[in-house]
């Protein structure tokens, strides 16, 4: 594959459902392509197939919508070299760009525009093995850390990770629960009990339109 070339899965306009702009019309360029194999995944049809196409073909399909915001995302978009390149030309048009990124793959040639948003993944992701912990040194207090809780033992072991890197230092920090596995209001009363400095988030475009692709 040539290197301005990405396989994309698919680019659709729809409410951003996590993070920090949650709820503003966002463009999403969902990249194929993932090594993970996370047990919560909701795009796993996005680990192949898709379509290969130009950055120029992709920045031509982006002018038609009005938004100033895209995230990149995946599947793991730095699966594809071609990513970095994506994300420089999308910063350079002045788009306010996130990558949505797994924390398995080095994060530190990511343009330095771009709002990072990174996982650590827990234990009952089943992938808690492919935590690069030396990417949490090129995250900015402009990035975010991203924990999915699946049960109890998943928050402790996300506390006692915010603790050992200090990391309420360095980004915002997200929780989320695991659909149909955390009860939302559950970690929500652990997170006010302990008194963490961390954002609760629910997905939004799951609470609107439950699990429809492209949404």
């Amino acid at each position: 594959m040539k290197s301005d070339n990405l396989r994309i899965s698919e680019i659709f306009y729809s409410l951003q459902g996590e993070s920090r702009t949650v709820g503003l019309p966002t463009i999403f360029i969902r990249l194929t392509g993932c090594p993970l194999r996370c047990q919560y995944c909701d795009t796993s049809y996005a680990f192949s197939g898709g379509e290969t196409r130009s950055i120029a073909d992709i920045l031509e399909q982006l002018s038609q919508y009005k938004t100033h915001y895209i995230t990149v995302t995946g599947g793991e978009p730095l699966a594809q070299p071609a990513c970095l390149e994506l994300l420089r030309q999308l910063a350079d048009k002045d788009y306010c760009v996130s990558l949505e990124t797994s924390g398995a793959i080095d994060i530190s040639s990511v343009d330095a525009r771009v709002v990072k948003v990174m996982d650590l993944k827990t234990p009952a992701s089943a992938e808690e093995q492919r935590n690069l912990y030396s990417n949490l040194q090129y995250l900015t207090v402009t990035d975010q850390l991203k924990f999915v809780i699946c049960n109890a033992e998943d928050y402790a072991w996300s506390k006692a990770k915010i603790a050992e890197y200090q990391l309420e230092r360095q980004c915002e920090i997200l929780f989320s629960p695991s659909m149909g596995e955390q009860d939302p209001a559950e970690l929500a009363e652990w997170i006010l009990r302990d008194q963490l400095a961390v954002r609760f988030q629910l997905q939004l475009h799951k609470i609107l339109w439950g699990n429809i692709a492209g949404k």
